[in-house]
Formats: structure tokens, C-alpha cells, sequence
């Protein structure tokens, strides 16, 4: 084997020695592009693949997560603003957690950590100032995690204690939050702020918490009921909130039906705010009923009687006296007296009406004409009117409209149909799809730079190495020394002739080589 590798070796220093000095450059600069390729796809192939292990960071927790990380032993990339930090994708969650254990990074402010050690001998006055300290440090991480919150900032803002406690001087709070992108928090999310800031300390009232974005925007409204601006708030939410519903339940039942996108919805709802309170007291004549009935029933009887005798002369005999006794007159009164007192039929009723009855409901609905074709090909195809009535129809179902009867409210309801300018929406499509498939050929490109660099490299020296010269490069081993054994010496009664077998052999091996030898051999001879 040492042998078969000696005379490779000669022979490579022939093929060498027998190239130009263009042939040699291109040879070296070719092997030298290929190992070049090799090596560097060997090391880009190696390299761990990075992901992100926090972001957003200010430089004081940035070092402190650097320098954990370097306590640890773990590679990492800091991008060029500093503010994000990333690790080997296999060790993100490991660190994380590591890094949690740490308390690093500890976000915005300083919170209830600020009571770990211990303090003695301080006032009562930085006792208290550390607790507010703490409590909005606390509530501006909690805040922070908000999926569209950036990061965000409390100040509290107490009473002092005093011995005469003042009913007026309340507690209030601001809250600023910086919004990731140009989004605009939502009212919902608003209004969380400030209950969970209110419930956290103590006399404090969602309407006394403030809030205000990174833009200048003052989010939070005020809903005090006793306040003009508190009603109108109030009202203008309730009718928002009525008008988005509707028009929202109507677009669902139209997505059903026609398909997404091919519908517009809007509603207007006007809404009464009136509180009113009614007493009513009404008095029936007809309708009387005795009250107090009184009877009174009475009899009297009346007996007279008168002497019989003359005048003056007083009688002394019992017949007079008897005859004096009858009575001459006999008189009886009956009287009966009925009073009855009567109560007139009163009907009293007490009427409250609440705010939030609607008075009338308008909407306007378009939907998008049938179109067949794209381009200047496109063609739309109108609707039928009974296709109309019939979305219509769904229309008035769904936002309880009821049109021709006296009682119903004064609804106003338009459907229309009309073609859609789509072009905007088509041209963002496109711009997507082409910025997808540019995505796609870079990461191909990327992925594969390295393969080609190394492929081209072999192609070039291949080319290069076709194009020498078949006379410049030594053919082999000489004809001389395939008469001998493998241990480079003669075998017994070899001249050094090339026999027919040897030459059968050469032929089937290396056919082109052993036409160019006997050429070379034929010329030789001739020469």
C-alpha cells in the first residue's frame, strides 16, 4: 500500500511539474475557494441557532441579565439598540427560568423587593414613602403584561395622615402606558387599568385613576352619574355600544349568506334618555259607592187627658175624680232618618319611566354587486328584486324593524346594491404574496449559498483541469513498469516487454490514455 501511495504521489508531482504557471494558479486558486466554502459551511452548519431571550430591556437590567449570562457560560448576541439579548434556542427556556429564580430582569420601577433587606432605625415618613414605592413599581409590572402594553408607569398620589380627617382629599392615581406600534388601547382595556389600580389601593376610585398613552391621548372618561360629563359619556357609550352590536349581528347573518366581506353595515340608533316619574289621579262620578250609611228609625206615642167639671169648683166626690181621669186625646209619631255619605271611584296610578328605550333606528346596508372575471374582463350582474327583498327582509328580522303598522317606531332601513373597490384590497394581496415568495427565494438562497459556492468551486476546477493539455500531463505509469510485480521489481524473465494481456488489460482500464500512448509511441518511433 506504502508503495501504491509513493507512486500516486509521483505521479501527482509529474502532473504538477508538467503544468503551466496559469494552470498551477487556477489549480490553487480553485482548491483553495473549495476547502474556503467547505470550511465555512461546516462552521455555519455548526452554529447554534440563536432566538430571543428578552427584549425591550434599559440598560441597567440588560447588564444584569449579561452578566448572569456570563456567569453561566452561555453565548449570546446583543442587537444594536441593546435593548434584546438572545441565546441558543435550546437553552431560552433553561435560562429563563434560571434568570427568574435571580429575580432578573425585575421590570419597571421597584417593587415589594425593596422590603428584603432589612432597615432599621428609619422614620415613619420613608416607611411610608418605600410602601408607595413599592405599590407602583408593583402595579406598573402587572400593567406591563398587557399583551398591547410596551411598558407602563403608576404615580399614586396620598393624603396625608392627619389627626382631623378632610372628606374632600381623596386619593388619586396616573397611569402613562406606552403602546406597542400606533394601536390605541381599547376602552375595555381602560377601563381593567383602572379598577385594578383603584382595588390596589386603598380609598382610591376607578373615576379618580387617569390614564394616558405614549401619543399625548387621554384614555380614561369620566363616569361620575352626577356630572354633565359623566352623562354624556355614558350615553354616547351606551349608544356606541347599541349601534356596533346591531351592526355587528347584522353582518354575521349577511357573511352567512353572501360570503365574508361582501356586505357593509351601519347603524344609527337614537335612544332616550329621559328619566320620567308620572302620577296620575283620576275620579269616576259614575262609579259612586257608600261610604257611611246612618238610620236612625223613631217612634213616638203622645197620650192627653183633661177634667170634666166646671171651672173654679173644686170637686170632692170620687165620681168626679173618676170622671176627670179618662184621658180625651191619644197621638203617636213614628220617624225613621236614613243619611248616607258616598265616596266618588279614584283611580291613582304613579308611572316611573326609565332612561334607554329607543326611539328610532336607521340603518344603511350595502351589498357587493356579482362579478365574474378579474381585469378589464370583469362583468357585474345586478341582483334580482326578489333577491333584495329578500335580504331585505333578513335585514329587518335581525334588527327588529317593523315597517306599515301605526304602532311601530319611525325605522328608517336602505338596502343597496353596488360593486366594491376591491383594487386597494387586491393590490395589498399582491404586495403580500410577492413579498412572501421574495421571503421564500431568500431563505432558499440563504440556505443554499453555501452547497452552490462548493459545487461551483468543484465545477471550476473540473473545467480548469479539462482544459490542460493532454501532452502537458504524464499518461501514467511507463509502459515498462506494468511488466513488474506490485514490489516494483521484474519478474522472472521480463525484458520489460508489454505483453498482449498487459496490453488487453491497459485497454479496458484506460482507454483514452492508452490511445494517446500509442500515439505517442507511433510519433516516437517516427521520430
Amino acid at each position: 500500500m506504502n508503495n501504491g501511495l509513493t507512486q500516486v504521489g509521483s505521479q501527482l508531482n509529474n502532473i504538477w511539474r508538467h503544468l503551466g504557471a496559469a494552470q498551477r494558479l487556477t489549480l490553487v486558486v480553485t482548491g483553495l475557494a473549495v476547502l474556503v466554502g467547505l470550511g465555512t459551511l461546516a462552521v455555519w452548519s455548526g452554529s447554534p441557532d440563536y432566538s430571543l431571550l428578552y427584549g425591550k430591556l434599559d440598560e441597567a437590567e440588560a447588564s444584569k441579565v449579561v452578566a448572569a449570562l456570563d456567569d453561566a457560560k452561555v453565548p449570546y448576541k446583543i442587537n444594536r439598540n441593546g435593548g434584546a439579548i438572545s441565546v441558543p434556542s435550546d437553552k431560552v427556556h433553561l435560562m429563563r427560568m434560571q434568570l427568574a429564580a435571580k429575580g432578573v430582569p425585575r421590570g419597571e420601577g421597584v417593587g415589594f423587593e425593596i422590603f428584603d433587606k432589612p432597615n432599621f432605625g428609619i422614620s415613619d415618613f420613608v416607611q411610608r414613602a418605600n410602601y408607595l414605592r413599592a405599590v407602583q413599581g408593583e402595579l406598573s409590572r402587572t400593567i406591563a403584561q398587557v399583551d398591547s402594553i410596551e411598558n407602563a408607569r403608576v404615580m399614586i398620589v396620598m393624603p396625608e395622615n392627619r389627626l382631623l380627617v378632610d372628606s374632600l382629599r381623596k386619593p388619586t392615581a396616573s397611569v402613562f402606558v406606552r403602546v406597542r406600534g400606533n394601536s390605541r388601547l381599547s376602552q375595555q382595556n381602560v377601563n381593567a387599568i383602572r379598577f385594578l389600580v383603584a382595588n390596589s389601593v386603598e380609598g382610591l376610585a376607578a373615576n379618580n385613576v387617569s390614564v394616558v398613552d405614549n401619543q399625548g391621548t387621554v384614555l380614561s372618561e369620566n363616569t361620575e352619574n352626577d356630572s354633565i360629563a359623566g352623562l354624556s359619556g355614558t350615553q354616547l357609550s351606551a349608544r356606541r355600544n347599541l349601534e356596533q352590536y346591531l351592526s355587528k349581528k347584522v353582518e354575521d347573518i349577511l357573511n352567512k349568506v353572501l360570503g365574508s366581506g361582501q356586505s357593509v353595515v351601519r347603524v344609527a340608533a337614537e335612544i332616550n334618555f329621559d328619566s320620567l316619574t308620572r302620577v296620575e289621579e283620576k275620579y269616576d262620578p259614575d262609579g259612586q259607592v257608600i261610604r257611611i250609611q246612618t238610620i236612625t228609625d223613631e217612634k213616638i206615642d203622645t197620650l192627653t187627658s183633661s177634667p170634666v167639671g166646671a171651672a173654679g169648683i173644686s170637686s170632692n166626690s170620687a165620681e168626679t175624680n173618676a170622671v176627670a181621669a179618662v184621658p180625651v186625646n191619644n197621638n203617636k209619631t213614628a220617624k225613621k232618618v236614613t243619611n248616607n255619605q258616598y265616596e266618588i271611584n279614584k283611580t291613582l296610578s304613579n308611572i316611573m319611566q326609565t332612561p334607554g328605550g329607543l326611539k328610532q333606528l336607521s340603518a344603511a346596508v350595502f351589498i357587493a354587486a356579482n362579478a365574474t372575471g378579474s381585469g378589464t374582463n370583469r362583468v357585474v350582474t345586478p341582483r334580482t328584486p326578489e333577491e333584495m327583498q329578500k335580504i331585505r327582509r333578513i335585514v329587518m328580522g335581525a334588527l327588529g324593524i317593523q315597517e306599515g303598522t301605526e304602532s311601530a317606531r319611525p325605522d328608517q332601513l336602505t338596502v343597496e346594491e353596488m360593486p366594491f373597490n376591491e383594487q386597494p384590497v387586491t393590490e395589498i394581496a399582491q404586495q403580500m404574496e410577492r413579498q412572501e415568495k421574495q421571503q421564500l427565494w431568500w431563505d432558499i438562497a440563504r440556505h443554499g449559498v453555501y452547497p452552490f459556492i462548493a459545487c461551483a468551486a468543484l465545477f471550476l476546477f473540473w473545467r480548469a483541469f479539462k482544459k490542460t493539455s493532454m501532452d502537458q500531463l504524464p499518461l501514467g505509469v511507463p509502459v515498462g513498469q506494468f511488466a513488474t510485480g506490485r514490489n516494483g521489481h521484474a519478474a522472472p524473465g521480463d525484458s520489460g516487454a508489454v505483453t498482449v494481456e498487459v496490453l488487453n488489460r491497459l485497454i479496458r482500464e484506460n482507454p483514452q490514455n492508452m490511445s494517446h500512448a500509442i500515439r505517442s509511441w507511433m510519433t516516437e518511433d517516427r521520430k
